[in-house]
């Protein structure tokens, strides 16, 4: 009973700032070596493709839109083609990824604020992209992250849930999350930290039943607890290749361990 007592009176004390970033970057190491393919979950071959892949990844999933890119960049493969678009006939190709006509028109003012604004092709500064119709902060950081090489940290609604499940902030607005955990970690890991943690909260640390028990960062987690601690049941919740099933990309990194998705109309990716 005083273990007990200890033990509770220990995690009740407050964490200082030194040993929450220490915590952070212990955190950030570890999934490293979880996810070493750990990598963009949209299939792009270009900046130009990424950056519409993002826009169309808005409230859907990057399966949906990896099952409906295919399609859509065979149509219209630059930004002058797609500027240049009926808008009925875009909104018919990305129909599959819901909000389908304030997609398209997003579209359709980038492509042409590519064609007009920057000689058709995707800028590589975040102030310029952020102009573009549809593109915020986190859009931004992905296409500079992973098509320029530029660092950047962002935050999708995996990303902010589990920085505040670790205790990282307690921010909720993006901008404020990003700030923050920016000046938790060096420049050099912020997109590889963003891929990391979202992998992380796709695969074992979800929303609403998050696989405590198949954690391999459980010992660090303020929260544990608050999911399946039972190891053999907390199995059973790992999705994607930790699951043993199909990724979000068709054409996933030659690195990576899991069963590429099917095409659209071949069947939903068990997730």
């Amino acid at each position: 009973m005083a273990e007990i007592k200890v033990e509770k009176a220990a995690a009740a004390a407050p964490e200082s700032r030194l040993a929450m970033v220490r915590r952070a970057r212990r955190i950030n190491r570890e999934l490293a070596e979880v996810y070493p393919y750990a990598h963009p979950e949209l299939d792009f071959r270009n900046p130009f493709e990424l950056l519409v892949a993002t826009v169309l990844s808005a409230q859907t999933t990057d399966l949906r839109v990896n099952q409906t890119t295919p399609a859509l960049f065979a149509a219209y493969p630059t930004p002058e083609d797609m500027a240049a678009a009926a808008p009925e006939a875009l909104e018919e190709i990305i129909r599959p990824t819901g909000f389908f006509r304030a997609k398209a028109k997003s579209l359709l003012g980038l492509s042409q604020a590519l064609r007009d604004n920057f000689g058709g092709e995707v800028p590589g500064r975040i102030e310029d992209l952020v102009t573009l119709p549809g593109v915020g902060r986190k859009t931004a950081n992905v296409v500079l992250g992973n098509a320029f090489g530029v660092p950047g940290i962002t935050v999708d609604t995996h990303f902010g849930r589990l920085v505040r499940r670790w205790k990282w902030t307690e921010q909720e607005d993006p901008e404020k999350v990003e700030a923050e955990i920016c000046a938790i970690f060096p420049k050099s890991e912020w997109t590889m930290l963003s891929h990391r943690v979202v992998f992380h909260g796709r695969r074992i640390c979800h929303a609403r039943r998050p696989a405590c028990g198949a954690c391999p960062i459980a010992a660090l987690c303020p929260a544990y607890g608050e999911g399946e601690t039972d190891p053999e049941k907390a199995a059973k919740l790992l999705k994607y290749e930790k699951g043993g099933r199909p990724g979000q990309r068709l054409s996933p990194p030659p690195d990576y361990p899991g069963l590429p998705a099917p095409p659209l109309g071949a069947g939903p990716a068990a997730s």
